[in-house]
Parts: structure tokens; C-alpha cells; sequence
């Protein structure tokens, strides 16, 4: 027995070999800590790519998506799936993309109705801020305020002089109570101090009707479906309420610039990813993405869609989102708009 222990013995220079060895399997093991990020992002995407965008198919949100897809397909390799998930304030598509594994392949689109939501609803079945990374913003949209050609408002000091002459009279049409244009209507009032009536409908096209059929003086609403009634000279355009006047309508001057200070109001979307989304994997998303934006061709369908094209980092898309939680929830308060 002495023998073969003898025999076996480890010799120092094997046992420094083992421990060399076992040192290299440790370090080895403690790198997918640090390595695994990257080796995700170099595999990814492994399978297509969903994006869920919580409005119906045809809307401004859904071709802004499948434009943007089509392009992402193409630089990933691999299809660009878009699934939609029509709801009151985003809910159901929002409580999909939270719930789906944080591995890049499940994206949301986020907009300035995803903000909105977050201070209009009681309760969801997410956190808005939490449970989704802001991965990359997409687009903005004008708004503009309108009237019917031919009434008595022809820029929009008429309206705010009239208003003020007639106080309660006036009546602004919008789409449904808590989008984007109602809550810029209330705005607006806020802004200017006018008593006036907010009027919401179902639709923009009830809003087209109404303004066309005289049963309310002005209405708020996203440029896109309303220019083609101010082009055929059945609405007429008073303002735009963002910042900087609009590429298809550069004679129309803003609210600001019509003499309502501090006031601004835009639409926007962007493409959030699930918490816990590697950086790295939201990284390479963001640089396809700002590539699409920038590619002439599709900056040209975008236009073409009344879409502004908006390249930004993650930081960009999440202020956006901040802030207009913030801005909206205190529209929301001061209007005295219940909660759902």
C-alpha cells in the first residue's frame, strides 16, 4: 500500500500544472459574467423580430413601424414582424412587450399616448417607466389647429380675439378625451386663458364632419389626415402647435408665433425593448434604427407620411417619454379629466 501511494504521489511540477489549470477553468467561468453580453449581441437577433405596435392597422404608428421594419429586416437578417394590438391607452400591447423575454427580439411602440396612459389610467398591468427601455425615438407629428374655409376665423388671433369677445362660446373639436390632440386642445385653453368649450369626438373624421357642418368652431388634430381637406380648401390652417413650422405648410405660422406664449405641443413615437435588456443588444438596435432613419429612401416615405424622421440615442427616446408624462399628467390634473 506504501508502494503505490508512493507511486502516485502528485510530483510538485504536476501539482503547479493542476493549480495553473484550475486557476485558468475559475477565471474562465467567472468571464461569461462580463463575456455574455457581448456573445448575446454578436448572436443577436437569432429569430424574427416582433414589434407591437397598440394601434390598428393604417394609422400614422403602424407605417411608421413597417417602414422602419422593412429596413431592420434587411440589416438584421432577419423578418420584422408587426403585430398589432389595438387598445384603450396602449394596455394590452404594453402588458405583452413587459411580460416577453428581455432578448431584443420583442419590441413596443411607445408614443406620446404611452405617456399620456400612464397618468389617465388608475391602474396598469406594467410600470410605464420600469418594466421598458426606451430603445431608440422614431418620429414626430404636427398638430394643427383648424377651422372651416370660409368662416369667421382666418388666422388664429381671430379666434383667440373672438373668443375672448364671446366667452364660452367657442367650441374645439378633438378625437376621444385623452389623446394627444384632446390634451393639447386643453392645453391651449390653459395657455391662453380663454373659457372655451373641448368638444371630443370619435375619430378625426367625426371631427372633419363636425367642422364641416358648422357645429364647432375650430378643431385640434394631427396634420397628416386633415391635409388633404386644407389642401382641397374645405379646412383652413390657423397654426401648428410645435415648435418650428411644418415642412408642407412652412406658410403657416406656429401657436407661438401667432402670440400664444410658452406653448408647444407635438406627437411623437419611438420603440421601447423589455427591462433587463442587455445594453448591448439595445445598442445594436439604436444603430439599425438611427441607420434606417437616415437612409434617404426612408426619410422620404416617412416625410411622405407627414412623419418627421427623429434619430436619437436611448437617453433621447426616454426623455421624451419623461417628459411628456410629466407635461400630460399635469394637463390631465388641471382639466380635471377623470381617471379610467
Amino acid at each position: 500500500m506504501k508502494r503505490i501511494l508512493k507511486k502516485t504521489a502528485m510530483q510538485p511540477q504536476h501539482r503547479a500544472l493542476v493549480l495553473g489549470l484550475g486557476l485558468v477553468l475559475g477565471l474562465w467561468g467567472l468571464a461569461p459574467l462580463g463575456g455574455l453580453q457581448t456573445a448575446q449581441a454578436q448572436s443577436f437577433p437569432s429569430k424574427p423580430i416582433r414589434i407591437v405596435v397598440p394601434n390598428a392597422p393604417g394609422g400614422a404608428a403602424d407605417l411608421t413601424a413597417r417602414t422602419v421594419g422593412q429596413r431592420l429586416s434587411e440589416t438584421l437578417g432577419q423578418p420584422v414582424v408587426i403585430d398589432n394590438k389595438p387598445s384603450a391607452g396602449g394596455v394590452v400591447a404594453g402588458e405583452l412587450v413587459a411580460k416577453a423575454a428581455p432578448d431584443g427580439h420583442t419590441l413596443l411602440l411607445i408614443s406620446s399616448g404611452t405617456a399620456v396612459s400612464e397618468s389617465l389610467f388608475k391602474s396598469l398591468p406594467f410600470d410605464t417607466v420600469k418594466d421598458f427601455i426606451p430603445m431608440a425615438p422614431l418620429g414626430t407629428f404636427d398638430l394643427v389647429i383648424v377651422a372651416a374655409e370660409g368662416g369667421r376665423f382666418k388666422t388664429l388671433a381671430d379666434l383667440i380675439a373672438w373668443s375672448k369677445a364671446n366667452p364660452g362660446k367657442l367650441n374645439v373639436g378633438t378625437p376621444n378625451i385623452g389623446t394627444t390632440q384632446n390634451l393639447a386642445a386643453e392645453l391651449f385653453k390653459s395657455s391662453t386663458g380663454l373659457d372655451i368649450q373641448i368638444v371630443p369626438f370619435n375619430g378625426t373624421p367625426a371631427v372633419i364632419n363636425a367642422l364641416r357642418g358648422g357645429q364647432i368652431d375650430a378643431g385640434v388634430d394631427i396634420l397628416g389626415p386633415l391635409l388633404p381637406q386644407i389642401k382641397a380648401k374645405a379646412l383652413v390652417a390657423l397654426a401648428v402647435t410645435g415648435d418650428k413650422r411644418s415642412r408642407v405648410m412652412p406658410e403657416v405660422p406656429t401657436a407661438r408665433e401667432a402670440g400664444v406664449q410658452g406653448y408647444s405641443a407635438s406627437s411623437w413615437n419611438g420603440l421601447a425593448v423589455p427591462a433587463k435588456t442587455p445594453k448591448d443588444v439595445v445598442d445594436r438596435l439604436n444603430k439599425e434604427v438611427v441607420s434606417a432613419l437616415n437612409d434617404p429612401a426612408i426619410k422620404k416615405r416617412l416625410e411622405e407620411l407627414n412623419v418627421e424622421p427623429n434619430p436619437g440615442t436611448p437617453s433621447d427616446a426616454a426623455a421624451l417619454l419623461n417628459n411628456d408624462i410629466k407635461r400630460w399628467g399635469e394637463v390631465i390634473e388641471r382639466a380635471k379629466i377623470a381617471k379610467q
